[in-house]
């Protein structure tokens, strides 16, 4: 077993804005190099090239002079939805999402969908679905309250063959012209829509009943992308999948097509501080293991005696600061060739199957 980190329980007390992309180790880098925490190999890790922080011992920067780049820049107060006031002593307690407004209170707080489709109109608190396998695996979870079922005659024979009927609900004919009309041209529907109702959040302390990773996703704002990570994560048995409740994507028809399922077998939760849901996770054993360039390459095998809660950053930007230091240690991808970064879904899949190397 390794050494507790010595950066336990904490994290610095500033908000956190240094960011950094998935490169793999020794990636060139435009910021300062340094992290925190201790490699894979249990001593204190050196300066490693592309990495974008500090280390632990170094001083945060004085509030507000660290930059704030980027487009998505979040709240960093208020508490864990899953670990409010006891993130030590007691099991986290049920959190769930609570939707925020903008500057005129008008509407909640909803992070566009980047390049994506423009979503369609649903009632409060329900979800337009689409695609075969999204509507499939919806259709099958007696956890969703299901509301309309739209189908093409060619989709319903291909759903019929995923999942025999009857099903809970009964499907309306539509023809595919109706659905481009209602969830707009771009959108990859396949002839299938589905209405139904959000899934409530399950609580951390549900969560971590279950084997395997936790994924925990710090304001990583492409529903795409999300999605994409959900379908890795369920394919290489993780437990559940966190992400923030605010610059993260609520529950989308974008999200669900890309999670090809993942979305009603996997627990989604959300949580108000990212770095707060670390310590939690912390107390409850749970070894926290950042993915940033600037650490040693990830090895599963070193992690066989651990439960391990893997921890990926925004799109392009990585980890924030506050973010990398409260984790147990930070671990790299090996990349060679001439592509110095990947995707943060890829970054994702590449770290889940190494992780079950164990």
């Amino acid at each position: 077993m390794k050494p507790p980190h010595g950066n336990r329980p904490g994290g610095s007390s500033h908000p956190p804005s240094d960011r950094g992309p998935y490169r793999g180790p020794g990636g060139p880098s435009s910021r300062p190099s340094g992290g925190p925490g201790h490699g894979q190999g249990g001593g204190p890790r050196g300066n490693g090239p592309g990495n974008f922080g500090q280390h632990a011992h170094q001083k945060p920067r004085p509030h507000g002079s660290a930059p704030h780049g980027g487009s998505h820049g979040g709240s960093h107060g208020g508490s864990h939805a899953g670990s409010q006031g006891a993130p030590h002593g007691s099991p986290p307690r049920d959190g769930g999402f609570k939707p925020h407004r903008d500057e005129r209170g008008s509407r909640p707080f909803q992070p566009r969908e980047q390049g994506g489709p423009r979503q369609a109109e649903a009632p409060k608190g329900a979800v337009w679905l689409y695609g075969h396998h999204a509507v499939a695996a919806a259709l099958a979870n007696p956890a969703r309250r299901l509301r309309r079922l739209l189908l093409t005659e060619e989709a319903e024979a291909a759903i019929g063959k995923q999942l025999p009927p009857p099903w809970a609900i009964a499907p309306e004919r539509v023809e595919r012209a109706r659905l481009d009309q209602l969830l707009g041209r771009d959108v990859v529907h396949q002839g299938a829509a589905l209405l139904a109702d959000v899934l409530a959040p399950p609580s951390l302390h549900a969560a971590l009943e279950k084997p395997g990773v936790i994924v925990v996703l710090d304001q990583v704002t492409d529903p795409r992308n999300v999605g994409a990570i959900m379908r890795s994560a369920a394919a290489f048995g993780a437990a559940a999948v966190i992400t923030q409740d605010r610059n993260a994507p609520e529950e989308t028809g974008a999200l669900a097509k890309a999670a090809s399922g993942a979305l009603e077998t996997l627990p989604l939760l959300r949580a108000v501080n990212i770095a707060r849901t670390l310590i939690a996770l912390k107390a409850a054993n749970v070894w926290c293991i950042g993915l940033d360039a600037a650490g040693p390459p990830l090895s599963g095998p070193a992690f066989a005696d651990r439960r391990v809660a893997l921890v990926l950053g925004a799109e392009g930007e990585g980890l924030r600061r506050l973010t990398r230091e409260t984790c147990d240690e930070v671990a790299g991808l090996t990349i060679k060739g001439a592509v110095e970064s990947l995707n943060v879904s890829a970054a994702a899949s590449v770290a889940l199957y190494e992780l079950t190397r164990r």
